[in-house]
């Protein structure tokens, strides 16, 4: 079973159509599959739940954030008919903002076939480790006939490979970027900005910065990826200032927002610590780039960036 890729001979180009606004409803569909993909907010769910679609044998995945959450929570679910299951969660689940839900389009599936879907999707998810599941009990595989398995893991597989085109992305596994080697690292030029700055609150810095060798839920703009080599911490108050660093070994996307998580070489080594000049409260509030040369020579923050 194959629960890793795509089929190569994967249908990639399905038809999206956003009846009325965009963001609200979508059906996915595809040449030569023989289901329907639909992606409705949770705000306009009442308006779109007597579709027809809806009143078939199915899955159909929750997605939301959680407060204070950097990767998103999904519940994944199936049932004979979907509407009824997704009212309930309408009414007792409060963390999702859009279900997407995918049935046959010739009504060819059953009990079975739903539940091993069902079982797929939450094992990929699980092993994927880019969001947050509020199942609380995973399905066994259903037993299928060889005939069974070999449509339905292909009925799989098209699920998979709409996912990309809808910008969900918890069901891939991340790719690292490999950072260049150490050797490239001292030969790149100073003027490059290869270090990045992050605020850190002091549970953060502890438990992830320190105690986990990596940082996460960044956002770095695509042409800055292959250039970062090295990230410091720059502790909020009381600490109010930059005070570990550590050489980055790769960087891998994190949760389905375009975030990313970096993995260090090394131990964070401590630095400076490099405050702000003076009695003016400031506080860096976003991450910020400087140059390795920098870090290492500033001894005051606005020499980092200046």
């Amino acid at each position: 079973m194959d629960l890793n890729g795509v089929s190569e001979s994967a249908e990639l180009s399905p038809s999206i159509k956003n009846p009325g606004d965009p963001n609200t409803f979508k059906i996915i569909d595809k040449m030569n599959w023989t289901g329907v993909g639909l992606e409705i907010s949770r705000d306009t769910w009442i308006k779109h739940k007597n579709r027809t679609e809806f009143n078939q044998a199915g899955v159909y995945i929750l997605f939301g954030y959680q407060e204070g959450d950097d990767l998103p929570t999904l519940y994944i679910g199936q049932g004979d008919g979907v509407r009824n299951r997704i009212d309930s969660h309408e009414k007792n689940k409060d963390f999702w903002d859009k279900v997407l839900v995918f049935v046959s389009s010739n009504r060819g599936l059953n009990r079975a076939h739903i539940t091993w879907l069902e079982w797929a999707l939450i094992q990929r998810a699980q092993n994927t480790g880019r969001c947050k599941l509020d199942n609380n009990t995973t399905p066994n595989e259903p037993i299928l006939t060889e005939s069974e398995r070999a449509d339905t893991q292909e009925f799989f597989k098209e699920i998979l490979s709409i996912f990309p085109l809808i910008e969900v992305r918890v069901f891939e596994k991340a790719k690292k970027i490999e950072v260049s080697s150490k050797t490239d690292r001292l030969t790149t030029k100073k003027r490059i900005q290869n270090t990045i700055i992050v605020p850190a609150q002091e549970e953060g810095f502890n438990d992830v910065f320190i105690g986990e060798n990596c940082w996460h839920a960044i956002r770095i703009g695509g042409g800055k990826l292959k250039e970062i080599k090295y990230i410091a911490a720059y502790q909020t108050a009381p600490v109010s200032a930059v005070t570990h660093f550590a050489e980055v070994d790769s960087i891998e996307p994190y949760g389905d927002g375009g975030k990313y998580k970096l993995n260090f070489v090394a131990l964070a080594k401590p630095i400076g610590p490099i405050k702000f000049a003076g009695s003016k409260q400031v506080t860096l509030q976003s991450p910020r780039y400087t140059t390795y040369e920098k870090l290492l020579s500033a001894k005051e923050i606005m020499e980092l960036f200046t």
